[in-house]
């Protein structure tokens, strides 16, 4: 039998990544991300359905998501869920909590500007030396920037 968990998700960060690292030295990063739904209801009237989801981004991933986003910053996340489960030190309970383990995250700009930040995917793959180097397409509105200086060929033999 196959299986699948796999997670995709837009939506707007509702507090600054936590960044944490373990004894070890691998960085953990924790954020919230609100995620809303419209629908009609029973009278026609247009609702708003909010979730509030819980993300965990591990290494390299982790870094670059508590360096480029903050509260209220727009993502698109893509992860695997997992189960927590532990018992309350105080009530003795047994306690879970449902979170997305981040595989993939792509930044999608600043909220509210028609000329934000320009869209930048993070993978795994990105930070390997053997990857080449990603630009990100300018924003609307602006013009492509011109190549760099040094990486002009000036012997070009035609």
């Amino acid at each position: 039998m196959a299986y699948l968990n796999k997670v995709f998700l837009i939506g707007n960060l509702t507090r600054d990544p936590e960044l944490r690292v373990t004894p070890k030295g691998t960085a953990i990063c924790q954020f919230g991300l609100a995620v809303n739904r419209q629908f009609k209801d029973e009278s026609g009237q247009t609702r708003d359905e909010t979730t509030f989801v819980d993300i965990e981004a591990w290494g390299k991933q982790g870094e670059l998501v508590s360096k480029y986003l903050t509260k209220g910053s727009p993502a698109m996340v893509e992860g695997r869920l997992k189960l927590d489960q532990w018992e309350d030190k105080t009530s003795g309970q047994k306690r879970s909590k449902l979170k997305i383990v981040l595989d993939n995250v792509q930044f999608l700009g600043r909220p509210g500007g028609a000329g934000g930040a320009p869209a930048a995917a993070v993978d795994e793959a990105a930070d390997s030396p053997a990857s080449p180097e990603r630009h990100a397409p300018p924003a609307r509105g602006e013009k492509p920037a011109p190549p760099a200086a040094a990486s002009i060929d000036e012997d070009v033999p035609f």
